[in-house]
C-alpha cells in the first residue's frame, strides 16, 4: 500500500494530469496499486514522498546504468548549464557526441541527435521510406517503438495481414502501412517478403524485446532480418533505445556481432537526459535535410546540457561495468528461479545482461503470444508485496527490470529474500 503522502499527491495530480501521471505505466493500474511518488534518488535507491527508501529496479526505465545521481554526471550537467541550457545553434559538443556514438556503434556512419526514443524511431523509419521510395513498414508483435501513429498497431491475423489501429486517434489508413509479424518467426518473415518484398521500406525490431518483458532473440532471427532486408532492398532497423549500451557497450548488435542498416538509440546513450539518436549507413543518412529531401528537426536536439551528461556516462562504460552487471544479473536470476521453485510457482525468468523479467507463466516466453499467457493478477499481488518490502520493481508484467552498477550483492540478496517471501503469498 502506498504511503499517505503519495495517495494525497495522486489525488492532486489526477485533477490536472490524465491519470495523475505523464506516462501511463507509472499509474500502477496494471498491478492494481497506487503509485509511489518519488522525492529523490541516489545510487540504487529511490526515496518516496514520505522518505521511505526503495531498492530500485526501474532505473528511469533503463538509463541509470551507473545508478542515480552519479557525481560525475551531475557535475557535467551543472557545469554545462552554467554556460546556457540551449542555443538552437551547432556546438562542438554535438560533434564530440556523434563521434563517441559512432566509435561505439560501427554500423553507424552518420547520426542525428533527437530528444526521445520515439523521435529516433519515427525519424529512422521516415529516412528508410525516403531512401527506398516505399511505404510499408514491418514490426513485430510485442515490440514497442514509441507512440508514433503508424507504430501503434495491433497484431494482424497472419503473416500477410495489415494491422489495425491500437489506439484511439490513430487513422486506419495510417495503421495500414504497418505489417505485424510474430517475434522470433523467421518463416513468417520470409513468407511476407516473398509476397510483398517490393512494398517494404523497412523492418524495425527490438533486438532483445523489453516491452513485453525480456524476450531474447532465438538463434538466427536477427541475422534473418538483416539478410532478408538486404536481399529485397529494404532497410533493417534495430531499435536499441533500451538495449543500446545496456546489454553490451555497443548494444545487442555488438553482442550478436551483427550490423543493421540503421540504429535507434536513447536512454543510456542520452545520459539519463531527454536525448536520443538515430543513425546508420551514410547513403541513408545523406537523405536527411539539409542534405536530402527527408525533413526532420528539433529545437532542443543535441542541447549542451543533455550531451554533456551523455558524454560523462559513455566515457565510464568500460569492461568492468559489464562484468559487474553480468555477475549481479546472474545472481538475481538464480535467486528468482530458486524462489519460484521453492514455492511451486509457475514462473520463468528471462535475462539478457542486466535486463531481467520474472514471468508468471511456465515459459519459455519466445513471443507476444507466450507473454500474454502470464498470470497478471498474480504478478500484481507479487508486485504489491515487493513494494511493501521496499523493492521498487516495474509495475507491469510486460516491462523489463534493470540492474545498475550501484547495486551491491547485498542489495541483490535482500531483493531475492523479499521476492521469495512475496512468492509465498
Amino acid at each position: 500500500m502506498s504511503d499517505p503522502k503519495s495517495v494525497e499527491l495522486l489525488a492532486r495530480a489526477e485533477r490536472v494530469i490524465p491519470g495523475g501521471v505523464n506516462s501511463p505505466v507509472r499509474a500502477f493500474r496494471s498491478v492494481g496499486g497506487k503509485p509511489v511518488f518519488v522525492s529523490r534518488a541516489e545510487g540504487a535507491y529511490l526515496y518516496g514522498a514520505d522518505g521511505t527508501r526503495y531498492t530500485d529496479y526501474v532505473g528511469s526505465w533503463g538509463p541509470m546504468i551507473l545508478g542515480h545521481a552519479h557525481p560525475a554526471i551531475v557535475e557535467a550537467i551543472v557545469s554545462a548549464a552554467k554556460h546556457g541550457t540551449s542555443y538552437g545553434a551547432p556546438t562542438e559538443l554535438e560533434i564530440t557526441f556523434a563521434e563517441k556514438v559512432i566509435s561505439i556503434y560501427p554500423s553507424i556512419e552518420m547520426m542525428r541527435a533527437v530528444s526521445s526514443g520515439t523521435e529516433a524511431c519515427m525519424a529512422a523509419i521516415r529516412a528508410a521510406r525516403g531512401f527506398t521510395g516505399r511505404e510499408a513498414i514491418v514490426k513485430f508483435e510485442g515490440c514497442y517503438h514509441g507512440h508514433a501513429d503508424f507504430l501503434l498497431v495491433k497484431a494482424g491475423s497472419g503473416a500477410l495481414t495489415f494491422g489495425v489501429p491500437d489506439s484511439a486517434g490513430v487513422p486506419a489508413p495510417t495503421a495500414k502501412s504497418t505489417i505485424t509479424l510474430p517475434y522470433n518467426d523467421v518463416a513468417a518473415l520470409k513468407e511476407l517478403f516473398a509476397a510483398r518484398g517490393k512494398e517494404i521500406a523497412a523492418v524495425i525490431v527490438e533486438p532483445v524485446v523489453g516491452n513485453m518483458g525480456v524476450v531474447p532473440p532465438e538463434a538466427g532471427f536477427l541475422e534473418a532480418i538483416v539478410d532478408t532486408c538486404k536481399e529485397h532492398g529494404a532497410v533493417s532497423i534495430f531499435d536499441e533505445v533500451m538495449t543500446g549500451s545496456r546489454v553490451a557497450r555497443g548494444g545487442m548488435q555488438e553482442r550478436a556481432k551483427i550490423r543493421p542498416d540503421m540504429t535507434c538509440l536513447g536512454k543510456i546513450v542520452g545520459g539519463g537526459m531527454p536525448l536520443a539518436a538515430y543513425g546508420g549507413r551514410r547513403a541513408i543518412m545523406e537523405k536527411i535535410a539539409p542534405l536530402g529531401p527527408v525533413y526532420q528537426a528539433g529545437t532542443l536536439s543535441g542541447n549542451p546540457v543533455a550531451v554533456s551528461a551523455a558524454l560523462a556516462l559513455l566515457d565510464r562504460l568500460d569492461a568492468g561495468v559489464y562484468e559487474k552487471l553480468e555477475s549481479l544479473g546472474a545472481r538475481l536470476e538464480k535467486g528468482l528461479r530458486d524462489g519460484a521453485a521453492k514455492h511451486g510457482v509457475d514462473a520463468c525468468v528471462h535475462r539478457v545482461g542486466s535486463m531481467i523479467t520474472l514471468f508468471f507463466t511456465r515459459g519459455p516466453v519466445r513471443s507476444f503470444g507466450d507473454a500474454v499467457k502470464s498470470d497478471t493478477k498474480r504478478f500484481g499481488r507479487w508486485h504489491g508485496e515487493m513494494i511493501r518490502r521496499k523493492q521498487y520493481w516495474p509495475p507491469s508484467q510486460y516491462e523489463a527490470a534493470f540492474i545498475s552498477t550501484a547495486h551491491t550483492e547485498a542489495d541483490i540478496d535482500a531483493t531475492i529474500s523479499a521476492a521469495t517471501e512475496a512468492l509465498a503469498g
